[in-house]
């Protein structure tokens, strides 16, 4: 089969390295246009263009890639098949009906549940115990086309949102092999999606990652390991702002306060601030202008007012 890859990100390579190693003819790589990044806002290929180029696959680089002169190239390719993974645009029906044997997704999350570009994060921000991987036929909506496979995983109870990340990032190169040896074989099943089990998240934002600490330890707990290794998860203390990338519930004997309040903060108890059931610790963050720290060795150099209120509502 002649095969167009459409990806973008870290999640994407594996699927497109495995595309290789088993020999599929891999015609050309679509990616998104190189970006600024960092401080110094040097312009740098995604992942998969990088990967591509390792491997000797054409890349396509589209801004717009709905636009017809994006779709005649993709027209000219001739393809058999179109695999998708994170690319990171939507496809128009136009494209969609290329592919002569239609267009394939990784997808991270168990549909029907977790649509939307960042399943991952939100899976561990709401708490769940197992997500997955899916591949199924990409239709006009938004992840919303028959299902091929599935594959559960457990998450772990501090796994972090970039580990969780790699994992299915593997995994779902390890579906995409198996579904397409049933596509060869003729025995892939579809199975369309019970909109009524069905669920959408957005993308993950500034105003998704600020911390509401009215909410119970454990959902800060899940908030912020969630958010690392990006956006982070962050909060603000007397107008300066702090990323925090783990916080832990702790038993506290204490009179209970306002949610944001802090209780503690010495290197020995650490810093420990008050939520909405209790009480919890903040385990690693990073300041205006610092590096990231422990509680422990951020208080030994700097001292936070016990009484003080971290911001409770994200500021205008």
């Amino acid at each position: 089969m002649r095969i167009v890859f459409l990806g973008t990100p870290e999640f994407a390579v594996p699927s497109l390295e495995m595309l290789c190693k088993e020999g599929y003819e891999v015609v050309a790589a679509v990616t998104q246009p190189d970006r600024p990044k960092g401080r110094g806002k040097k312009m740098l290929p995604p992942p998969v263009k990088v990967a591509a180029q390792a491997l000797d696959i054409p890349v396509l680089q589209f801004e717009r890639i709905r636009r017809a002169e994006c779709v005649a190239q993709l027209e000219a390719l001739d393809m058999d098949l179109m695999i998708t993974a994170a690319y990171g645009q939507i496809l128009s029906p136009k494209i969609l009906g290329l592919p002569r044997s239609g267009c394939i997704n990784v997808h991270g999350s168990l549909l029907p549940g977790y649509r939307g570009a960042a399943p991952i994060q939100w899976a561990i921000m709401n708490g769940e115990k197992t997500t997955g991987i899916t591949t199924m036929f990409t239709d006009a909506g938004v992840d919303t086309g028959d299902m091929l496979l599935r594959r559960e995983t457990p998450i772990g109870p501090d796994e972090t949102g970039g580990e969780l990340y790699a994992r299915l990032a593997d995994i779902g190169a390890q579906v995409l092999k198996d579904t397409l040896r049933e596509l060869e074989a003729g025995t892939l099943t579809r199975t369309p999606q019970d909109e009524g089990q069905a669920s959408h998240y957005p993308m993950i934002d500034k105003k998704v990652a600020y911390i509401h600490w009215d909410r119970t330890a454990a959902q800060l707990h899940d908030h912020c390991r969630a958010l690392d290794p990006a956006p982070f998860a962050w909060t603000r203390l007397e107008g300066q702002s702090f990323k925090i990338a783990r916080i832990d519930p702790v038993e506290w004997a204490g009179e209970k306060r306002q949610p944001g309040t802090i209780l503690a903060a010495d290197p020995k108890a650490g810093l420990i601030v008050a939520c909405g059931d209790g009480a919890a610790r903040v385990g690693r963050l990073l300041a205006p202008g610092g590096k990231w720290m422990s509680d422990s060795e951020y208080l030994r150099g700097k001292k936070l007012p016990v009484g003080a209120i971290f911001e409770p509502s994200l500021p205008l």
